[in-house]
């Protein structure tokens, strides 16, 4: 009789059972996003009544959105023309 094991061994993937905290985690997810998503099918006597699917989107805004140009400062305060004194 052959056995095969569903779990990974230690030799295959040494990062399998490091244990990791949750604040490591959560900042992983934020920092990068994460897509959950998932199917609800409720149903009476094999006959599908309502189907939900869900998909949510769980990041930080800062790795949404992408960071602005840097403001360079000219020489002259805003509003005044090229070469004019204040």
């Amino acid at each position: 009789m052959v056995t095969t094991a569903l779990a990974p061994s230690s030799a295959d993937d040494p990062l399998a059972y490091r244990s990791v905290a949750l604040v490591d985690v959560l900042d992983r997810v934020l920092a990068r996003g994460v897509v959950v998503s998932g199917d609800i099918t409720i149903a009476i006597a094999d006959v599908d009544l309502v189907r939900i699917s869900l998909r949510a989107l769980v990041a930080s805004v800062g790795a949404l959105v992408p960071p602005e140009p840097p403001v360079t400062a000219g020489p002259y305060p805003p509003g005044l023309p090229d070469g004019a004194a204040e």
